[in-house]
């Protein structure tokens, strides 16, 4: 291969075998099922635009005063965040010399964050809030927003 590229093949073919991993796994039976499948999936979600806002429904079922009821809400943000995990998502590489432009947003839901460079996305990365910044100043969660952007 040119370049210096001779495990791409195997580096391919692992990728591949990865995408027909998630495309078959199955919906989840217990809070430990969903905890696998968002660990896998939460390492992924700087490329997954609102990865947050979809896998809330998900992550609400693990907490432990919550009952494990698997419905249709839960199985629309499984098989939507499968099928983002598995497909390419459109982000641009950056380019060393240009100036990049961080956009930041709270709500009482989550924390979000774009980077972008000349209109084109780099980067996405969003998280719920916590229990006790549910509480926060509209002021304090926007500043919250900028620390997150600032630490990925």
């Amino acid at each position: 291969m040119p370049f210096g590229l001779k495990n791409a093949p195997a580096v391919f073919m692992d990728l591949m075998n990865w995408i027909e991993s998630i495309k078959d796994w199955a919906s989840p039976k217990s809070p430990t099922k969903i905890r696998q499948f968002l660990g896998l999936a939460g390492y992924y979600q700087r490329f997954i635009e609102g990865f947050s806002k979809i896998a809330k429904t998900m992550t609400k079922l693990t907490q432990n005063k919550v009952k494990f009821e698997w419905g249709d809400k839960q199985e629309a943000a499984f098989q939507l965040l499968k099928q983002k995990l598995c497909s390419a998502p459109i982000l641009a590489l950056p380019e060393g010399s240009k100036d990049f432009i961080v956009y930041c947003d709270s709500s009482n839901k989550g924390l979000g964050t774009v980077l972008m460079q000349r209109k084109k996305v780099i980067s996405y990365a969003s998280r719920q809030l916590k229990i006790h910044e549910k509480n926060y100043t509209t002021h304090d969660l926007e500043l919250g927003a900028v620390v997150f952007a600032l630490k990925i």
